[in-house]
This record gives C-alpha cells, structure tokens and sequence, in this order.
C-alpha cells in the first residue's frame, strides 16, 4: 500500500494554477472597488510597484540592458507597476544625463507591457526646472505617471507650490512620496488643489495610523502606496492601502501576496509574504537577489549611496553585508531553489 504524503509542497505548475485563478479573483474585486478611481489610461495605481534598482558595470557606467530586464522581469512577473529612479535606486549619485538615458531605456522596454513605468522626477537641490524637465521627459517617452520625493527644507507652501507646478507640467498622473513631518492635512490639501495627483506614497510619520485618515479626507479617491521596505503588508494590505513599494528582487512574491489577500485567501497571503520575510532575513540576500534570479549580471555593482556606507552589490541588503563571497552566493541560490522557486513567477 502506497504511503500518503501530507507534508506535500505544491508544484511549480500547481501553484501557479491556483495563482491564476486568485489573480482573476483579485481583477474582479479592482473592478468593483475604489481602485477605478485611481486609474492610469487603464493601469491602475494597485498593486505592488517596486523601487526600480541601479545596475552599473564594473567600470561604473549605468547598465541599460540590465535596466531593461528589470523590466521584463517585472512583466514577466504579472508585477503591476515599477517606480525608477527613487532612494533604493540611488538617484542622487546620477547625472542628468544617466537619468535620461535610464528612463528612455526602462520606458522603451516596458512598451507594450502591462506594469505600469512611474518615472523619478526630483532634483539634487530641489531644482524645480530640473524636475519639470524630468517630468516632461517622462511624458514624451511614454511613462505611465511621475513620482517626486519632496523638496528639501521646505515648509508646507514651498511643498505644495512645488508638486503643483510639478503636477501642472505634464498631463501624467502624480504620484507624491511624503517624508519627514508631512502632516496628513497637506496631503489632503495637495490632493485638493492638484488634479493630477493621484497617488501617495506615504512614509512619513506612522503610516499605518495615517491611512484611514488620508482615505477618509479624499473620499478614497486618493490611492495610498506603502514604503519603508513593506515590512508590515498583510496590516497594510488590511487598513486598505491600495499598493506596496519593496524593492524588485522578489516583487513578483509581493505581487503574489496581494493577489492572493484581494482574492479573499488571506491564509495563504500570510504563508507568501512569511516566505519573503524569511528568505530577507538571509545575509547578502537583497543585494544578491538580482543576480542569482538572472536579472542582473554576476559583475554587477552598485554605487555607494551618501549616508548609507560602502555597498556590496546591487540591492539596499548589501549595506548591511559588504561584499559577498562565493559561499555566501551560493547560500543564497540555494536557498531560492529549495524554498522560493515553486512559488517564483518570473
């Protein structure tokens, strides 16, 4: 008599079966909720829209082919949407030019694709002509929408006067990351008196607290996105924010995690974002990710972002770990292989 096996993993082919249907779950429920008031000429701000990051080659200049697969990779994924250049993207150690070069290339891939492309428009010195050509670049090369951290030492006034003239340059959608003490009512207020906004990116003050507040203010009209690397999704996805901005190494997984939580199957969105959580608590696993998933080459590096000591590899992990040698990179491929690779959808 054939023994049963109740410890059973489910397959590769099994799983994704069953994703499919809960990601058609999930389009049925964005149909009929709020996220049609946040809608992108048919993308809509929901779901997961990682941070975008910066692959150079070893000689330190931007790789676009590199940049170009991370959207692929996004695509391929069923990710919904991908932020680039922001923090984890090391914005402020690029020039102008490499900033241009890298959106033309990231929007030229993504063309014809389903993730939505939201294009970084900040300036170092919060340089509003700068981030208006920004802006205006994004547009002409086909983004979906535009992001802008705040400007620097800025009271309430300058801010608001700021992301209107931002939000006033193109006809693209506004995507506002808040920092530092942006109280909920400028929120509001900037939702209020800037017609493109449609989105929030909230990392200021507690998040988690805020939410209710900013959709309650704007009648839901406002989608709100959470940062701070989404350690805390399942109460996000919970309070009723409408996506997530981790960084893209395992994005499809966070995509997964919110199909199968607006599918109704919350068991199995905890059991997803707990086999994200610990595969991150692997060292070097954020800054090799990329790499062992064959998004990024194995020369890849990125530059060191001021404040943030030296970096080891591509991905915000790496600042912790310092170059990785080659047992580490196999800990972590093998690692990816017995514990995530069922689950991968990319």
């Amino acid at each position: 008599m054939q023994s049963q096996n109740f410890d059973r993993r489910p397959g590769r082919r099994e799983f994704l079966q069953s994703a499919g249907a809960l990601a058609l779950g999930a389009m049925i429920y964005r149909r009929a909720g709020t996220a049609d008031a946040h809608d992108m000429g048919g993308k809509p701000f929901w779901g997961v829209f990682p941070i975008g990051q910066t692959p150079f080659t070893p000689d330190n200049k931007i790789d676009l082919d590199c940049l170009a697969a991370e959207v692929n990779f996004c695509n391929r994924g069923r990710v919904a949407g991908m932020a680039w250049p922001q923090i984890a993207s090391g914005w402020s150690t690029m020039s102008e030019q490499e900033r241009m070069d890298g959106a033309e290339a990231i929007l030229a891939a993504g063309k014809g694709g389903k993730t939505s492309l939201v294009i970084g428009v900040q300036s170092i010195g919060s340089d509003l002509p700068t981030s208006i050509r920004y802006a205006q670049h994004a547009e002409k090369h086909g983004a979906d929408a535009i992001i802008s951290l705040p400007p620097e030492k800025s009271n309430d006034q300058g801010m608001l006067d700021y992301y209107k003239a931002i939000g006033a340059a193109t006809a693209l959608p506004l995507m506002v990351q808040s920092q530092g003490d942006m109280s909920v009512d400028l929120i509001v207020e900037m939702f209020n008196q800037i017609p493109t906004m449609k989105c929030v990116k909230d990392e200021a003050g507690n998040p988690l607290a805020r939410v209710t507040q900013i959709l309650a203010a704007t009648n839901g009209k406002l989608a709100v996105f959470s940062g701070n690397g989404v350690r805390t999704m399942m109460d996000e996805m919970r309070l009723g924010f409408s996506g997530h901005c981790p960084t893209t190494g395992l994005a499809d997984l966070y995509q997964a995690t919110f199909d199968l939580y607006h599918a109704g199957d919350h068991k199995a969105a905890f059991d997803m974002f707990g086999r994200i959580q610990a595969f991150n608590t692997i060292p070097g696993s954020g800054a090799y990710i990329m790499v062992a998933r064959g998004v990024f080459k194995e020369n890849t590096i990125s530059r060191p972002m001021p404040g943030m000591g030296p970096v080891g590899g591509p991905g915000p992990g790496a600042r912790d770990t310092g170059p990785l040698d080659d047992a580490q990179k196999q800990n972590i491929r093998a690692a990816m292989d017995e514990y995530l690779k069922p689950y991968l959808r990319a």
